[in-house]
């Protein structure tokens, strides 16, 4: 999944060079990965959902998440990277803050929207069910006035709305690592690791409600390490990892070895792996996004950069006219389109959730029904995704 090509005999001057020029161009690698992740991240958040027993979540210690974060990092350095290098570090500065914006009020909209719903929801069903409390928002609606002001500063963050914050706090630190990286990319790197290790030894975070102790479930200063591995590999900072034999069968070793250790049926067999678990939950912390993520993650990412193949020829539109080939082409397209508007794509997936989890609720969760209600879903966030990408395409300027 690191998009820079391979070569192991990269000179100095040469790894000079292409820090010095980072990617301006869409990878399908990228597109094609992070709409695998919005697809994961859709079925994981709908309620008791079948679906989610099989999502890689219950085989390693990391998730959509990372590939959803990593890949931010990788689409930043091509999003942002021209700016920076073309128009300088202000104006860089400027356009992250645009982005900066735009998520941050993706983030209150989807809050108020959920919050509505969730009311809409209440109201309509007296027979007990409490969407309301599933989503611990009694507080928000007990002091409004204290909780408006923590939503809009974002010292109120529920759990259900915490991906965006720790995104767009991330996206606030791009400016200060180029910067440093400007100086020197050691600097950078130095930057990165000691604000992760803060977050790990002395639990930096920011706090998530007013009433209490609870911090960002999502601690920004732990998964930054994350997001900047991906903008390093794309930025050019990092040389890819060669294609290695040897290396490609560790990394396999380690995502098969790290399953007793992740899976569930096992966990619950083995009360010694609980133990390990419990004893060592600070290298597995999700919220802070512990060491042993961060290696499952890694070993992951670099089996899938090699299976997809060279500037991934293996996710390439095939060429011929069986029904087959014809397939995996419509199929690439779409997935590769949910990834391209992945933002739309996110908050979409979070509000369609929670309604897909209404939908079960009534009709039942039996195989057949998660069957179609998760093909439902994704339908929906396929169109929400060709959608936006016709509304960015301004039709409206072209001549009729």
């Amino acid at each position: 999944m690191a998009l820079a090509e391979p070569n192991m005999t990269m000179t100095p001057p040469a790894q000079a060079a292409r820090a010095a020029a980072p990617a301006t161009t869409r990878d399908p690698r990228l597109d094609f990965f992070r709409g695998i992740a919005m697809f994961i991240i859709l079925v994981a958040h709908t309620p008791s959902n079948w679906l989610t027993l099989w999502i890689p979540a219950r085989f390693g210690f990391s998730d959509a998440t990372e590939i959803f974060v990593f890949c931010s990092g990788m689409a930043s350095a091509i999003a942002f990277g021209r700016v920076f290098r073309d128009r300088g570090m202000v104006m860089g500065t400027f356009r992250v803050a645009q982005r900066v914006w735009q998520v941050y009020w993706a983030h209150i909209c989807l809050f108020f929207a959920i919050a509505a719903t969730m009311v809409v929801l209440n109201n309509s069903f007296p027979d007990g069910r409490d969407y309301i409390g599933q989503l611990n928002l009694y507080p928000f609606f007990k002091d409004p006035q204290t909780n408006l002001v923590g939503l809009l500063t974002l010292t109120y963050v529920p759990n259900y709305f915490d991906i965006l914050p720790m995104y767009l706090v991330i996206l606030a630190m791009m400016p200060i690592m180029i910067g440093l990286a400007r100086v020197h990319v050691g600097l950078a790197a130095m930057a990165v690791i000691a604000i992760w290790l803060t977050a790990n030894l002395f639990d930096a975070n920011l706090p998530a409600e007013p009433w209490s102790q609870r911090q960002w479930f999502f601690n920004p200063f732990g998964w930054q390490l994350v997001f900047f591995t991906g903008f390093a590999f794309m930025a050019g900072w990092l040389p890819a990892p060669p294609v290695d034999r040897r290396l490609f069968w560790l990394a396999v070793a380690v995502v098969v070895a790290i399953i007793p250790f992740a899976y569930f049926r096992i966990i619950g067999q083995f009360p010694e792996i609980r133990a390990w678990r419990s004893e060592y939950k600070v290298l597995i912390n999700k919220s802070d996004f512990g060491i042993l993520r961060y290696v499952h993650f890694l070993a992951l990412a670099y089996v899938a950069w090699v299976l997809v193949g060279p500037k991934g020829a293996r996710i390439q539109p095939g060429t011929g006219t069986g029904w087959v080939t014809k397939t995996w082409t419509v199929l690439l397209a779409v997935i590769m389109k949910v990834g391209q508007q992945s933002l739309a794509v996110f908050v979409s997936s979070m509000y369609l959730a929670r309604l897909m989890g209404v939908v079960l609720d009534n009709v039942g969760r039996t195989h057949f029904s998660m069957l179609w209600v998760n093909l439902l879903g994704f339908a929906i966030i396929i169109a929400v995704a060709y959608g936006v990408a016709w509304f960015k395409s301004q039709p409206w300027k072209k001549r009729a």
